[in-house]
């Protein structure tokens, strides 16, 4: 009867939740929530639950219902972490969106999403019961080795206990101690954000009396003089800005903490705490958009506005300079003028560090920043105040689009084409322009797709009417798209005029720009010294011992590294193969173009922008403030130099050597080709002067190259389309890829065409493979590749992504799957 009437109380109801696990499981498992926590949780909540044996793990609460699982019995969640959801409605059915469009599951999906600061450190605790008397005669071996350790160390994780004992299987030993009451398991959570807290002074309202002050501080000079500067600090301070921190109080004073303590004490001071921003800017900032369009961008502007009237999404299709942010800026302006949220995406965080000053001119402290290098704390904060709708406007990389929008109204993707909107690894493996367009959608909200160089599937969408088309085809202030000249490095080479890798013509033009005191970009798309080192007597050639690859050296750390998996080996001396000296290097990067520019030009000051250089948190924008100042006068650098930068004095642009683009083996190669060669061109003459641009090249013929002079970026598209046609590529096909992965390569081919054989069963020709990538050992798991084409008309991509889960599934039930990895890629280009 007891149990009949507790059941009946409307705060007894027995309430189960399905949670989202940060796991790659295919399932939300369901958990049942102990009565006092009836009134605690709501969808979009976080809380502790364990998952397996020992783990602990924060989930998302997805569904809040009563009826129980029916295939287990539920465990009890642990704790509720939040008083109101972190995550909204719509983000998880975006969630859900992702994880079915990209064929990975909504747990993967949510470790991407969240904030690593909101998933939570924890680990299971054991400590010894000091209370209770043993006897350790009685324990075996290993129980004796866990209770001495537990004398030394008051406390030891699961994991401690795993490498004291040497072995995995370690839960039995300590069930069988916690049922002789010898241990003490303590599941301890602790949450890893923390809000930056900052001490403010203020003074005594009494004491803003003149006269009151004066007798004060009389008194406090005579008695303790440390005090009387402090508040005369204090005094200086106030007028020059609105708040007085603790920290710049003793710093302006010189008279230490004890002087400002023995004020609070004395209430001549009052101290606060208040939770501040880590990003690195004052919310009070000053908002000024003072700029004139021109009348080309005046009547772009108007034909945007007049496609958001019947469509979606629009195309902005305008040259390198033509002033592409300035419409940004005023769409946003309207957009916040209406109360509605505004996100901007950039592909690369230098984009995103050099373009938040213009946009803080304009915005203010109602724009939030969100890229991969904040630190956990940062993210956190700005993923609570788009949650609390402080920010109006955000700006950020591909994550971005995970963020608590509550209403969003427009989503601008800046340099749409750039393949940095993809992810690659981990799943979800998802294309942020497509998402963002999805998105959108879930909102009621706009999307605007900007490039000088659309994607060929973006323009496609575009021309057939899918998408709104406006083009911007004139630069801003009619300042001239740069001077391309193609310089043959053959022809220089033969007639000995090449210095190094510098052909005469880039050498006399960079002369000219720093005569002028202007600056130049080098472009090479390699990082590091050297992309191969040679034996010249036996051809040996030093490869990764992880990966399929050859070692790159690397001159700062005179090691050769692995570019994939981050393996690094001392350079040898002599040949391991046959036992030479004579090794030589072969190729050149970015590090290399640096080290022999120092030497032809040893006044000149250089700087390098790749990977190696820009690893550390604040080296991006040093660069690119060292650029914008005038501190550096040739920067060299990888595709971040080719990607929306925007400096008046860069008038001289050098493509180091073009054919790395263009001789790649892929059927986006040219079209990859013209899209960074026009993008790495334009940064050249922003300002009032035509730039130059020298590409060296030893094919100067190539079609692409020849497209890229003439700025016949429709030419080459319709070439290109004619064999995307033909070939059964995007944008009229869709492709999805599988990986397929082990260890050992005789079993991988098993595996691999067992799987290739079940998908013909379905998709017939359909299916190509499988095949090795490229690169077809990674971190010492060897890869096959099968894929899939699907024609846009006619297929259902829906049921043809379920044919192919149940197929995966199935073989994953076989024997023959031990040891494979499988991942799914659907748009993988």
């Amino acid at each position: 009867m007891l149990e009949f009437a507790e059941v009946q109380q409307p705060n007894r109801k027995t309430l189960f939740v399905e949670v989202i696990l940060p796991l790659a499981i295919s399932l939300n498992y369901t958990y049942r929530i102990p009565f006092d926590m009836n009134g605690a949780v709501a969808v979009g909540k976080r809380v502790v639950v364990q998952f397996g044996k020992s783990k602990l793990y924060t989930a998302v609460i997805a569904a809040v219902g009563e009826h129980a699982p029916e295939k287990y019995e539920a465990k009890y969640i642990i704790e509720v972490l939040d008083d109101a959801p972190v995550v909204t409605q719509k983000q998880l059915a975006f969630w859900q969106w992702v994880a079915e469009y990209y064929m990975c599951n909504a747990g993967e999906v949510m470790n991407a999403a969240l904030p690593s600061a909101l998933k939570l450190a924890s680990e299971t605790k054991i400590m010894l019961n000091r209370e209770h008397e043993y006897d350790k005669t009685q324990l075996n071996d290993k129980e004796y080795l866990i209770t001495e350790a537990l004398d030394i160390q008051p406390e030891l994780t699961i994991s401690d206990i795993v490498k004291l004992l040497g072995q995995k299987t370690v839960m039995p030993i300590l069930r069988l101690l916690f049922e002789k009451n010898i241990i003490i398991l303590s599941e301890e959570v602790s949450e890893r954000y923390k809000p930056r807290r900052k001490t403010y002074i203020t003074l005594n309202p009494v004491y803003l009396n003149p006269d009151n002050r004066r007798e004060l501080f009389e008194i406090l000079e005579k008695r303790a003089p440390k005090q009387a500067d402090s508040l005369l600090a204090y005094m200086k301070l106030s007028r020059q800005q609105k708040n007085v921190a603790k920290n710049e109080l003793i710093e302006e004073s010189g008279a230490g903490e004890a002087s400002i303590k023995s004020l609070i004490e004395k209430e001549v001071f009052f101290a606060e705490q208040k939770v501040i921003s880590r990003l690195g800017y004052e919310d009070d900032a000053e908002e000024s958009s003072v700029f004139e369009l021109s009348p080309a961008q005046q009547h772009a502007l108007a034909e945007v506005r007049e496609h958001f009237e019947k469509k979606e999404v629009v195309l902005l299709h305008g040259v390198t300079a033509s002033g592409k942010t300035q419409l940004y800026i005023r769409l946003i302006e309207e957009m916040i003028a209406t109360g509605r949220q505004v996100l901007y995406l950039l592909p690369e965080i230098a984009l995103t560090t050099h373009i938040i000053e213009r946009l803080r001119i304009y915005f203010g402290g109602t724009i939030g920043v969100y890229h991969s290098r904040f630190n956990d704390n940062e993210r956190v904060e700005v993923w609570q105040k788009v949650l609390r709708s402080e920010y109006k406007v955000v700006l950020g990389a591909r994550s971005s689009v995970f963020l608590p929008f509550h209403d969003l109204g427009l989503i601008i993707v800046d340099e749409e084409h750039e393949t940095s909107y993809k992810q690659y690894d981990p799943a979800p493996r998802y294309n942020a322009r497509d998402a963002a367009i999805y998105l959108a959608n879930m909102h009621n909200a706009k999307v605007l797709l900007g490039s000088a160089t659309p994607s060929f599937e973006t323009y496609y969408n575009a021309r057939s009417s899918k998408y709104g088309l406006v083009e911007l085809t004139e630069r801003y202030g009619g300042v001239q798209l740069p001077a391309i000249e193609v310089v043959s490095i053959s022809k220089e080479l033969k007639q000995k005029t090449m210095q190094s890798h510098f052909s005469s013509v880039l050498m006399a033009d960079m002369a000219l720009a720093l005569e002028n005191k202007e600056q130049v970009i080098l472009f090479q798309n390699r990082r590091g010294y050297a992309p191969v080192l040679m034996c010249r007597v036996c051809a040996h050639t030093p490869k990764c011992i992880n990966c399929d690859v050859s070692l790159t050296y690397h001159k700062h750390t005179t090691k050769l590294h692995c570019h994939y998996c981050g393996y690094k080996e001392d350079t040898p001396a002599v040949c391991p193969a046959c036992g030479s000296t004579h090794l030589e290097y072969k190729g050149f990067g970015t590090e290399k173009v640096e080290d022999e520019l120092s030497v032809l030009m040893p006044d000149v000051r250089l700087a390098r922008m790749d990977l190696d250089t820009t690893r550390s948190r604040n080296s991006l924008q040093t660069i690119l403030n060292n650029l914008e100042e005038k501190k550096i006068d040739i920067l060299i650098g990888t595709q971040m130099v080719a990607k929306g930068l925007d400096f008046a004095d860069v008038t001289v642009i050098g493509i180091i050597n073009a054919d790395s683009l263009l001789k790649y083996p892929d059927y986006r190669a040219n079209e990859r080709s013209y899209q960074m060669l026009s993008q790495v061109s334009g940064r050249a003459g922003r300002r009032g002067k035509q730039g130059k641009v020298v590409i060296q090249t030893y094919d100067p013929s190539h079609r692409v190259i020849k497209q890229v002079i003439e700025n016949d970026y429709l030419d080459l598209y319709l070439t290109e389309m004619e064999e995307r046609k033909s070939f059964h590529y995007p944008p009229f096909y869709r492709i999805i890829s599988i990986d397929v992965k082990h260890m050992n390569p005789e079993i991988l081919y098993n595996q691999a065409e067992y799987l290739a054989t079940e998908l013909r069963k379905h998709f017939g020709d359909r299916v190509i493979g499988p095949e090795p990538p490229l690169v077809n050992r990674i971190r010492n798991f060897y890869i096959k590749t099968i894929m899939l084409k699907f024609e846009k008309d006619g297929v259902s991509i829906n049921k043809a992504k379920a044919l192919i889960r149940d197929t995966i599934t199935q073989f994953q039930t076989t024997k023959l799957s031990k040891g494979c990895i499988i991942q799914p890629d659907v748009d993988p280009y």
